[in-house]
């Protein structure tokens, strides 16, 4: 079964609406990892939205898991993973404009900034991954690329509006997953998955992780996070 990473940055959104000091995303990391999960999630995005640097430094400094920072390309921001070092950096698309990330990093245009990045990551020992759609041109150009890791964005298999929409999504990420595989790439999915629909990607048995996030801090709200994240992992057959 594969391994469950709890993207917090909601937890930040809630704080950063009153612009206050709660709720703490680093406390509410050593709860999730209290409940059983296998790593922390962070998105430091150029708006500052949500994640702030501070959060992710107190993490890399107290959280007993595994630290995956997103992250766009920025200089700021590169050189702040170059700082911190997390355990692995998923190279994410980020727009202003975007409410989240819609979709994965487009490698049909110019990649030499990319390139840069996964380099000069690599450099500092940091584990890379890139976030890009289930389609195999885009897991043969992260190969390329010659990152460790592809996440696979699960986005429209998450959004499908019949049961006939979801399958053929479902298949495109199961298929992707096997071409990385093949490449000898790790493979992560993540976005949009829920309580409803993680079941069949969790049985994909190529995928080594899922990350999570919004709708297990949604449910938090409601019973406590702790309890999400076992009830998360219950449903992932952990």
């Amino acid at each position: 079964m594969p391994r469950l990473s709890v993207n917090i940055d909601h937890v930040a959104t809630l704080r950063q609406a009153r612009r206050a000091d709660v709720p703490d995303p680093v406390a509410a990391a050593c709860l999730v990892e209290l409940a059983g999960a296998d790593g922390i999630t962070v998105h430091l995005r150029e708006d500052r939205r949500h994640i702030q640097e501070r959060d992710v430094e107190i993490l890399r400094q107290v959280i007993k898991t595994k630290l995956n920072l997103e992250m766009g390309l920025s200089d700021f921001v590169v050189k702040f993973a170059l700082k911190v070092r997390p355990d692995l950096a998923t190279l994410v698309p980020e727009k202003k404009e975007e409410v989240t990330t819609e979709g994965g990093l487009d490698l049909s245009r110019s990649t030499d900034r990319l390139s840069e990045v996964i380099s000069l990551l690599h450099e500092a020992g940091i584990v890379v991954s890139l976030f890009i759609n289930p389609t195999p041109n885009s897991v043969r150009k992260a190969h390329k690329l010659k990152a460790d890791f592809i996440e696979l964005h699960t986005g429209l298999y998450a959004e499908a509006k019949t049961p006939a929409e979801a399958a053929t999504e479902l298949e495109k990420i199961a298929g992707a997953a096997m071409l990385a595989k093949k490449l000898e790439l790790g493979v992560n999915a993540g976005h949009g998955l829920n309580y409803q629909n993680v079941r069949e990607v969790a049985a994909i048995k190529e995928i080594d992780e899922l990350s999570i996030g919004h709708a297990i801090v949604a449910r938090a709200c409601l019973v406590g996070i702790q309890q999400a994240v076992r009830d998360m992992l219950k449903l992932i057959g952990r």
